[in-house]
């Protein structure tokens, strides 16, 4: 497994101090998010799940913890929209260039306006997909946030 994708190239051309976990990924896990929190011995809340999702008919990113759901009503106002909808797998790896399940917020095909859920900043270091399966950036949420412009909320049921 490379280190190098277009999430890790994007962080190392911003000067985004990161750094890298690999894990066996598990094909058959219901909850990929979970199982990755499970195979490097991360608490569930500090390993962050995206979601691409479509909201007015446009393309945006959810960034939550793991073992959270995302709320539609509270995400779609976050990034003043009205109306949020889970992507198709298919047109989430299509926009992104990510297969799911490593898909990341970052050095995605198309940036895209991402909201970060705002428990990410109660803490030191956070977990965000790699830009492939079993590889998982730790880094800063508050350097995640400065790069990425993300808008913070509470996007979590």
């Amino acid at each position: 497994m490379s280190d190098s994708t277009p999430a890790t190239q994007a962080l190392k051309k911003g000067k985004v101090d990161f750094s890298l976990l690999h894990y066996e990924y598990d094909h058959e896990a219901d909850r990929v998010g979970l199982q990755a929190a499970e195979a490097i011995g991360a608490d569930p809340a500090e390993v962050f799940k995206s979601l691409m999702v479509e909201l007015d008919g446009k393309p945006v990113c959810a960034v939550v913890p793991s073992d959270c759901e995302v709320n539609m009503k509270k995400l779609a106002k976050a990034l003043g929209g009205k109306r949020a909808a889970m992507m198709q797998p298919a047109d989430a790896e299509r926009m992104t260039g990510y297969k799911v399940g490593g898909i990341s917020p970052l050095g995605q095909r198309k940036r895209v306006p991402t909201a970060l859920d705002i428990s990410a900043m109660d803490k030191t270091l956070i977990h965000i997909n790699g830009g492939q399966r079993g590889l998982q950036i730790k880094v800063a949420p508050k350097a995640l946030v400065d790069f990425m412009r993300c808008v913070v909320a509470d996007l979590v049921r």
